[in-house]
């Protein structure tokens, strides 16, 4: 009986990194519904339509990547998924720090704008070693 409670914790503890990863898409989908605005903004003028549909669309993604994730069944899908919304978003990122530059925004926004960018990366590995493991 031991042996098993062992064995559940240590699954228990490999399922973190998901459970953590599903949290995080999970919070950052709510919030393009709560906060949509620093959203919008990352929007390219050059896609149609409106930003704030935009917006939505993609924090409806990130909630169903993270449903994805939260599930054993569909986790290896839901990592790979991620890993492209990751990729994806990105251009969007860059856009945030060049937008942050030229408008003089405050050092520290520039600053987060910035790191971020590289911080993208250490994500889309997180999400394909969730897949991985999956």
């Amino acid at each position: 009986m031991l042996w098993q409670a062992g064995r559940m914790s240590e699954s228990r503890a490999s399922q973190r990194p998901a459970h953590l990863l599903a949290a995080l898409l999970a919070g950052a989908g709510v919030l393009h519904f709560t906060r949509p605005k620093p959203f919008d903004a990352l929007v390219p003028k050059e896609l149609p339509g409106d930003r704030r549909t935009w917006t939505y669309a993609s924090g409806v993604a990130e909630l169903s990547v993270a449903a994805g994730i939260a599930l054993p069944r569909t986790r290896r899908l839901g990592g790979l998924a991620a890993a492209l919304l990751f990729v994806g978003v990105f251009p969007g990122n860059v856009k945030m720090a060049l937008d942050y530059q030229r408008r003089g925004r405050p050092a520290r926004d520039r600053a987060v704008a910035w790191l971020r960018l590289p911080l993208q990366w250490p994500l889309v590995s997180w999400a394909l070693t969730v897949r991985d493991r999956a």
